[in-house]
């Protein structure tokens, strides 16, 4: 008669605690992001536009909404031509908003695309929402800073979100779960070289 092998017990893997920017139950590998990409330096769309690419390039849909911005973008072109998963749709006007004193118009748009992108976030199409510009527009009263935590803190779990854009409140950022400052050190602006296409747009 041979003894009686012992029980084998299963191993619990450890819990993984939720961050404050997390509202999901959804496991850590499919959570969903929100990433803030700030600061005075050249290129915080620029870095948007390539998380957009690299997720289009795994398959995934991505919106962006463009605010404060009416002009035909080198990226805008690209993706109506060559990039069916990437949806890009500007609400402002090609010229320069007034941070104490903007005009209606440029209120209105700004909430007709924050309105879009709540349509975007609610229809659970996307993989990945890019709110370009969306600090600016906070920080210039035309987008509530309210409506904007609100949107963060009840986007659907898988759902990645990037908002762009210098003056981030301190508030968007304690949700974030990632953030990046781009640094001016120089920019050529100063020597007089005005901007041109394929670079700024």
């Amino acid at each position: 008669m041979t003894p009686a092998s012992p029980k084998k017990t299963a191993l619990k893997k450890p819990v993984k605690k939720s961050t404050a920017a997390s509202n999901s139950s959804a496991s850590p590998e499919a959570r969903g992001l929100v990433i803030v990409i700030t600061g005075n330096g050249k290129g915080k769309t620029t870095s948007a536009f390539g998380q957009a690419l690299r997720a289009v390039g795994q398959g995934y849909k991505v919106f962006i909404a463009q605010f404060m911005k009416g002009r035909d973008y080198g990226e805008f072109v690209a993706a109506e031509k060559y990039l069916p998963r990437l949806t890009i749709r500007r609400f402002g006007l090609d010229s320069f908003v007034m941070r104490d004193n903007p005009a209606p118009v440029d209120i209105a748009l700004a909430r007709q695309g924050f309105d879009m992108v709540k349509k975007a976030v609610a229809s659970g199409k996307y993989n990945m929402i890019i709110l370009d510009e969306i600090n600016v527009a906070v920080d210039f009263k035309l987008v509530p800073l309210e409506d904007v935590m609100d949107l963060i803190r009840n986007k659907p779990p898988a759902l990645d979100l990037i908002l762009t854009g210098r003056y981030a409140a301190k508030e968007i950022l304690k949700l974030a779960d990632t953030i990046s400052e781009v640094k001016e050190i120089k920019h050529h602006y100063a020597a007089g070289i005005k901007d041109r296409a394929g670079i700024e747009y």
